[in-house]
């Protein structure tokens, strides 16, 4: 069983909140969201926000406040091979009351269809909109960089 390491990131003015599935092996290693160098996240969000891409934790942090974004993700435990989300099994989800109480939130984008279908399957009392994007993992190699950012441009929208 692998735990979830990484406290949400949030504060009372965000007004959107991006779920992944379960931290990659890295991200557990650097203990923040989407730590492998080959995940398009950072650069995803750079783009979007007209913003430098951060290259620490601290300024991950600040990039996402600042721009009244939050992360997290669906699950908090799972039996997981590496970072496979096809072998995820035995899901214990987090609690996305206290987040959704604390800001503003209006929206909910999902990070890949694994996290997507999880969401949906163990969060059917949630009532706001929930955008499904496509992965900027680096297993998700069929979308170039262009793509993803084409595609989460509708983040850009609702900020």
């Amino acid at each position: 069983m692998e735990y979830h390491n990484i406290n949400p990131v949030y504060d009372k003015d965000s007004k959107i909140l991006i779920l992944g599935s379960f931290p990659s092996v890295k991200s557990r290693e650097t203990k923040f969201f989407y730590g492998h160098p080959q995940n398009r996240f950072w650069k995803v969000i750079s783009a979007l926000t007209g913003t430098s891409l951060p290259q620490t934790v601290e300024d991950k942090r600040k990039m996402l406040i600042n721009n009244n974004i939050a992360v997290w993700d669906v699950i908090a435990s799972c039996d997981i091979e590496g970072s496979s989300d096809s072998s995820i099994k035995n899901v214990v989800v987090n609690n996305l009351s206290e987040i959704l109480k604390e800001t503003n939130i209006k929206t909910i984008f999902l990070n890949g269809g694994t996290a997507y279908n999880l969401f949906k399957k163990y969060n059917k009392d949630i009532d706001i909109d929930i955008i499904k994007l496509p992965s900027t993992s680096p297993a998700n190699a069929r979308y170039s960089l262009n793509m993803l950012i084409d595609d989460w441009k509708i983040v850009r929208d609702k900020l």
